[in-house]
């Protein structure tokens, strides 16, 4: 396989995964250490990696992946997290779903769920719910933001404060070592805080590619979330910080 050809799928191989290395892809790719050495040297002088010992990583950014790309990333593991998050939520109850692929997996699987209401401040979400028989949806409003559908802003805080659901379900684009919950838009993250502060429980749905990553902007600390849903375990300290907080970690594997 060229060059040209071998550099997308590393990227792809990385953006699944959050890091790659040199071993790993030489022997995915059936070429020497060196080639690839070659190829990560030439992603990161692009800054579309960012090189480490043994490989690279995503580059450390403001800016997050394309909306549409990230709906196909890890789409299995959003799948059966989705699942898992859709099994601890009961009949009857009032869910907040925010903005993010992880959540729109969540809301197809709550479907046959009855009763629920169902408050959100993504389009989409809005849009899968449509297909709901019963129960009520509920749509924030705010300003939309084209690339995802998200609602944003004063007017989608405002309308949040109005509620207390019994559960949220939020997404996020990182997750620090020290358990903080990261992003990338300022205004999607003073959203993201209201949710939180107006639900009794809080649930984060996160593949584990979100460990590799980081974002500028924080949303909270997982030590207020009651569950957290994932694809991996979650590293060591970070795991051990989760017990002392009595947050709960359901791996899907």
């Amino acid at each position: 396989m060229s060059q040209g050809f071998r550099q997308p799928d590393i990227l792809k191989i990385a953006r699944q995964d959050g890091k790659v290395t040199v071993e790993n892809l030489a022997a995915h790719f059936g070429v020497t250490l060196q080639t690839i050495r070659r190829d990560l040297a030439e992603l990161a002088e692009a800054n579309k990696l960012e090189r480490v010992h043994g490989g690279a990583i995503l580059p450390s950014g403001t800016t997050n992946i394309e909306y549409q790309e990230r709906r196909n990333l890890n789409q299995t593991a959003k799948q059966a997290i989705a699942r898992a998050c859709a099994r601890h939520i009961p009949e009857g109850s009032s869910v907040f779903l925010n903005i993010g692929t992880s959540t729109e997996a969540v809301a197809r699987q709550l479907l046959r769920h009855r009763d629920l209401m169902v408050v959100t401040n993504n389009m989409n979400i809005a849009n899968i719910l449509a297909e709901k028989p019963d129960g009520q949806t509920i749509v924030t409003g705010g300003k939309l933001r084209r690339a995802d559908g998200g609602l944003v802003g004063t007017v989608a805080i405002d309308t949040i404060r109005q509620f207390k659901f019994d559960i949220a379900v939020i997404g996020c684009s990182a997750m620090d070592t020290d358990g903080d919950l990261l992003d990338f838009d300022i205004e999607e993250v003073g959203v993201s805080q209201t949710i939180l502060t107006q639900s009794r429980q809080g649930f984060l749905v996160a593949d584990a590619s979100k460990f590799n990553r980081t974002a500028p902007a924080r949303i909270a600390s997982m030590k207020s979330l009651s569950a957290v849903f994932t694809d991996a375990p979650v590293p060591g300290g970070l795991a051990r910080l989760c017990q002392e907080w009595n947050t709960d970690v359901i791996v899907t594997t």
